[in-house]
């Protein structure tokens, strides 16, 4: 858990979304997750989907991705081997869509158009900055903190002017406002954009249905709050019956995975987003 001053209930919820960030953010991870849309692949098939990694780069982003509980491994014979989406990692895709959509309303244009993909790999990485999901949760709750406040509700056991570095990045992703030094700190407009994207994240990470976002305590709607289901720290398990899954025999998600990445792309994708946010 967090080392936070928030209540044990939001603090397990950053926690579990931070954990769902961290599973994904990595380079590379959300293209081979869209590269396995789909039936269960052969490891060669999946390979000539994402040429541009190496043998021993992919096996090591499949076993992470296996360790995660996103993909499987289907052994079935000696020869014959397969991977695709588990159950959760199938309930995670419709993630994806959403936050294109908030991308592409909220990040600064480009001089040229970007795919999907580099959308959502240019916004999961302001999303896994350090404390960042913590100090997103304190502001949407209480609208406007002091950089002080921040610090004694986010960072307790820490040096309360350790907090600014954070919050000057997240000033410069453009996710947090402030009218100068010394004055309060409060989510953008952008920032304040991110619920649909944060609220589901929490949702999946608890296990619950992605609908149930809109019940989120901090990032629901507030037109949905007349009767929210009670939000558990550690809540059981459900069947995500409802989400598209991709096994054989059930049903097929609503969108393709060339929505968001096109396998016949030969280039390499561009480098690692400079230090500062990217396209800032």
């Amino acid at each position: 858990m967090a080392n936070t001053a928030l209540p044990p209930d939001t603090d397990f919820d950053i926690a579990r979304v931070t954990e769902a960030l961290a599973m994904i953010t990595p380079r590379w991870n959300v293209r081979i997750l869209l590269a396995l849309s789909g039936p269960p692949q052969r490891y060669s098939e999946l390979a000539a989907k994402v040429s541009w990694l190496h043998d021993g780069q992919l096996h090591l982003k499949l076993k992470a991705l296996c360790d995660a509980g996103l993909v499987e491994r289907f052994e079935h014979t000696s020869r014959h081997v397969t991977y695709g989406h588990t159950e959760r990692g199938a309930a995670l895709l419709p993630v994806l869509p959403m936050i294109v959509t908030w991308a592409e309303e909220h990040l600064e244009r480009a001089d040229r158009p970007l795919p999907a993909i580099e959308q959502i790999e240019d916004s999961l990485t302001l999303l896994t900055r350090r404390h960042a999901a913590a100090i997103l949760w304190v502001l949407k709750s209480r609208e406007e903190v002091s950089g002080r406040g921040l610090a004694r509700i986010v960072m307790p056991s820490s040096d309360w002017t350790n907090v600014y570095p954070p919050l000057r990045q997240l000033v410069a992703d453009g996710l947090v406002d402030t009218d100068g030094i010394g004055r309060p700190y409060r989510l953008s407009t952008a920032g304040d954009g991110l619920g649909p994207v944060l609220g589901t994240l929490s949702a999946w990470s608890a296990g619950q249905p992605l609908n149930q976002a809109a019940h989120h305590p901090v990032w629901g709607h507030p037109q949905a709050k007349s009767a929210p289901k009670p939000w558990l720290s550690s809540p059981p398990r459900q069947a995500l019956t409802a989400l598209p899954l991709t096994r054989t025999g059930k049903s097929a998600p609503t969108w393709n995975h060339r929505d968001l990445f096109s396998h016949a792309a030969t280039a390499r994708p561009k480098a690692a987003i400079h230090a500062g946010g990217p396209r800032r």
